[in-house]
């Protein structure tokens, strides 16, 4: 799943590969999903980081500074608007198809879909111009991927 993440930022379909920008973009929506309960607590800050590091392997004073600009901005209520805007001017439909069904990926890994993360998918499709069929599709895959790993 992090790997698809991962490919999905640098295959930005703009010619012009902006790593810096892929960064942003994937501390924002990180930051975002996890204070989709209200509350970002150190443990998801942690988590969020090892994996900018060790996975997606960004250095770790970049990844925090951007995660710091994400925390700020995630009081703000078009933050989510902005990492979605962004998106929607780099990326085609099937790129951002491709991230619901990834994220929905992640909220179905554990076996239950708590109402913010779906909330959260539902938001992410809207502003994705993703439409709810879309979506459900995505999350059938997502559960077929998961369903054939077990």
């Amino acid at each position: 799943m992090i790997k698809i993440l991962k490919n999905f930022f640098e295959n930005k379909d703009s010619s012009q590969n902006d790593t810096n920008q892929n960064l942003e973009l994937l501390c924002g929506l990180m930051i975002e999903a996890a204070n989709s309960d209200g509350n970002i607590d150190t443990l998801e800050v942690n988590k969020i980081k090892g994996i900018l590091v060790d996975i997606f392997e960004e250095n770790l004073n970049e990844v925090n500074i951007y995660l710091e600009k994400a925390i700020q901005n995630s009081n703000n209520s078009n933050s989510l608007f902005y990492y979605t805007s962004q998106i929607n001017k780099n990326y085609s439909d099937k790129k951002k198809l491709l991230l619901i069904e990834t994220l929905w990926e992640i909220v179905l890994s554990d076996g239950k879909v708590h109402d913010y993360e779906s909330s959260l998918i539902r938001r992410l499709s809207g502003l994705l111009y993703i439409s709810d069929v879309n979506s459900g599709n995505a999350k059938k895959k997502a559960l077929d991927k998961i369903n054939k790993k077990s």
